[in-house]
């Protein structure tokens, strides 16, 4: 498909309004990607593999994560008038149905994973006030989840740019504890501690160096979710060459903390040490063991800091994918209701009321939660392999290249993020891609009623057999989970 056909249905929205500088779109990218994560990241590395290991781990996700990278930024100016980023160029590439699944996969994995990150908040409170409890979902903490949910929901009705500059400021605030934690850690670093048994052959348990290498893979595969951030909110940018260029240092920003928080950590305790500490906000666990106490509480109020960042990111990127797709006439009209301050608040009240409610199931049946939040985290690995192939596309048939202009480069960073998009698709494991045939189906009727409402043809002849594949998916999904053959927990 050119890239004519995903040109707007309606005017472009907020034109002149809130648009947002080289700054809050790096935040935007930083503090979509470094949630609580980095803070689980010693002991979730130290799990499976030693300090050799790891390092190449890092190298090979790097590598790939940098031609995902390459990609966003690439496509950012090469294909301008695409501003909505994974869902944008999935439907460029390859038709509508397959652009409305890249928009509906990213949207519910994107709101689902709000839902965690509200929860991992007050879990991480919870070391201030028990009552919060451990998981996060006790009576208390879902209160307390729901009241900050409408507050980030009420500031982002307050202007997009507005929400980003808040942005800018938790990020800052997320990152000061990791760099006093990476201060301390580089000046109480041991050589001889992080050689110790450098390749982990002492620890028969770990397996080969390999093997030690994939397990660290399967940590470094979420870590970096959140890379497209800058393309999401395209539309918005003051100059599109920001997109790239924030997209790029956002990355090398998260690689660099990623890569200093896992390896320092090793000069400081074992890899026994480090396996055997609570996963939730090891880092707490380590800075405490090199400064006292106060790192301990230092590191955990950075958590709640860095999580509500990136509670704030990503509610942001949930609006802001429907909205663009019901523009586009992908999904129903009232997604893409626009307020006078230029918000899409059509898209953020579906949004944050679906949130809502799977606050309270958390209540009530966290294990079903958790179930859904498995399945739908894979789901927002589909764009990403159908924007490296697309980026491919263009790169291979010339679409949007001036004559005579080198194109191998692009060819070969288009072939990387494809590859690597769809190992980690694999990596999340076979069944729960099977599994999240079941919520794709689930969006086929809300596209046919978008397009029906509209007056166009649903689907092609092709996009009807890859509807009716998607729909013999989910019952076969359906069938193997009602059999306990196959289970998201």
């Amino acid at each position: 498909m050119s890239e004519s056909v995903s040109t707007p249905s309606r005017p472009a929205s907020g034109s002149g309004r809130g648009k947002l500088g080289l700054l809050p779109l790096i935040a935007l990218v930083v503090g979509s990607m470094i949630g609580g994560g980095v803070f689980s990241l010693p002991q979730n590395m130290a799990k499976g593999a030693s300090a050799g290991p790891v390092i190449i781990g890092w190298l090979i996700t790097g590598i790939g994560m940098l031609a995902l990278a390459l990609v966003y930024q690439r496509l950012s100016v090469r294909k301008p008038k695409l501003d909505a980023g994974p869902y944008s160029y999935a439907r460029a590439g390859f038709g509508d149905f397959v652009g409305f699944n890249s928009a509906w996969g990213y949207w519910l994995s994107a709101w689902i994973g709000n839902v965690s990150y509200a929860v991992l908040i007050f879990g991480a409170l919870s070391y201030f006030y028990p009552a919060f409890g451990a998981e996060g979902n006790s009576f208390q903490a879902i209160v307390g989840a729901s009241i900050l949910l409408w507050l980030i929901h009420a500031l982002i009705l307050l202007g997009v740019r507005q929400a980003a500059i808040i942005n800018v400021v938790t990020t800052i605030a997320k990152l000061a504890p990791i760099f006093v934690f990476i201060v301390a850690l580089i000046l109480v670093f041991n050589l001889p501690k992080f050689s110790l048994d450098f390749w982990g052959a002492g620890v028969p348990a770990l397996g080969s160096a390999m093997t030690q290498v994939k397990s660290t893979m399967l940590v470094t595969l979420w870590v970096f979710i959140g890379i497209e951030g800058a393309s999401v909110v395209s539309a918005r940018a003051e100059r599109r060459a920001d997109i790239g260029r924030a997209t790029i240092l956002g990355f090398i920003t998260a690689l660099g903390v990623y890569l200093l928080v896992s390896l320092l950590s090793f000069g400081v305790m074992s890899q026994s040490e480090l396996s055997g500490l609570p996963a939730a906000a090891s880092m707490a666990d380590v800075l405490e063991r090199a400064v006292g106490p106060w790192g301990s509480v230092l590191v955990r109020i950075g958590l709640v800091i860095s999580v509500a960042g990136a509670f704030l990111s990503w509610t942001l990127f949930a609006a802001e994918i429907p909205f663009r797709a019901a523009r586009e006439g992908m999904l129903p009209d009232v997604f893409a209701a626009e307020n006078k301050r230029g918000s899409p608040h059509g898209s953020l009240w579906i949004t944050n009321i679906l949130v809502q409610g799977f606050l309270i199931l958390t209540l009530y049946a966290n294990s079903t939660y958790l179930a859904l939040f498995y399945i739908a985290s894979t789901a927002i690995l589909v764009p990403y392999v159908l924007s490296g192939a697309y980026a491919l596309k263009l790169a291979v048939t010339g679409e949007g290249y001036g004559r005579g202009e080198a194109r191998w480069g692009d060819v070969f960073a288009g072939a990387v993020a494809t590859v690597y998009g769809a190992w980690l698709v694999y990596a999340a494991g076979p069944n729960y891609l099977l599994m999240c045939a079941i919520l794709y189906a689930l969006g086929i009727p809300v596209y046919w009623w978008a397009r029906h409402a509209r007056g166009e043809r649903a689907f092609s002849v092709v996009e009807a057999l890859l509807g009716l594949g998607i729909v013999l998916a989910a019952i076969v999904a359906g069938y193997l989970m009602w059999t306990g053959s196959i289970s998201a927990l």
